[in-house]
């Protein structure tokens, strides 16, 4: 394969590996807060029909790059009130939410299904993107890839070099001794929540506004899942999460070109290629408990109820 076919599919792996790198960075901080968030699946598929209706509605990608980001958080706004409010159980309302979350992009979305997306194009930067080799790879990608990258660095230092992020990861920690230090643990718990319903419902846009530029029902196809076990894969670390999301992106870019080389193995075995790699990478984890208590947050998916 000659070199620009190379550039070609290192572009088709950052456009495969942005969604899931959004939605597990919005995870992690989330779970850095000590809340486990089930239902990441559920808020990426609504940002991602809420992002094409407006992009068709109003014609502009941006803005439904923009309502798609409020729409994911608002749908993690409903769980944090169900799961810190109301003090429900974090797993069965995550599940609960992804599932409504798939039905409602279902109901919003069947008048779009067929039609041609708007696609939010590429940004070209006079003479750098017309660079050889990294010119289009580096310099002429969509907005939503840079803002991911910018996220990984931004997640990086508020958790371990702001006194914002010591106080989040502290609520993680121990609940009970944050707040005995004056925190509002439910406060912190509602932002980080915000933000990781944000960041899913940017992931779901970048889905319906550059991967796939049109709106498909259950188009997310267990992505918020993958994103789930990408936190664990990268010990809550923001720079193992974008590490991680590129090698599940190139797993899942793999398939269709082993299916275009006309290799003798049933489509159906590709398909689940990037499913079969989150599985062996939660077995291998699971074999190396001291590396995965390391990180791991104390409080993560116990409630709290601050005293009265």
């Amino acid at each position: 394969m000659g070199v620009d076919v190379w550039i070609s599919i290192l572009i088709s792996i950052c456009a495969a590996s942005t969604p899931l790198l959004l939605a597990a960075l919005g995870e992690l901080v989330s779970e850095r807060a000590g809340v486990l968030n089930l239902g990441v699946e559920g808020m990426m598929i609504v940002g991602a029909v809420a992002g094409f209706a407006t992009a068709q509605v109003t014609g502009n990608p941006y803005m439904g790059a923009v309502i798609a980001v409020f729409a994911g958080a608002a749908f993690s706004w409903l769980f944090a009130f169900l799961t810190l409010t109301l003090v429900t159980n974090q797993v069965a309302t995550g599940l609960a939410l992804t599932i409504l979350g798939l039905g409602l992009s279902g109901m919003v979305g069947e008048s779009f299904v067929g039609q041609p997306g708007i696609r939010m194009e590429a940004i070209h930067i006079p003479v750098l993107s017309d660079l050889p080799l990294v010119g289009q790879l580096v310099f002429g990608q969509d907005l939503i890839f840079y803002i991911s990258i910018a996220l990984v660095f931004g997640v990086s230092w508020f958790l371990f070099k702001s006194r914002a992020g010591l106080t989040l990861r502290a609520v993680g920690d121990s609940h009970v001794s944050a707040h005995a230090l004056g925190i509002n643990v439910i406060k912190v718990r509602y932002l980080a929540v915000l933000f990781g319903g944000a960041c899913a419902g940017l992931a779901g846009a970048h889905l319906s506004l550059v991967y796939v530029p049109q709106w498909v029902e259950g188009m997310t196809a267990g992505r918020g899942w993958i994103a789930l076990a990408l936190v664990v894969f990268a010990s809550w670390r923001p720079v193992r999460v974008l590490v991680g999301a590129y090698l599940f992106g190139a797993v899942t870019i793999a398939q269709f070109h082993v299916q275009a080389q006309g290799v003798n193995i049933p489509a159906q075995f590709l398909t689940s290629l990037p499913y079969l790699a989150t599985i062996l990478v939660l077995v291998l984890i699971a074999r190396n408990r001291r590396l995965t208590m390391i990180n791991t947050p104390s409080a993560l998916g116990q409630s709290f109820v601050p005293d009265k």
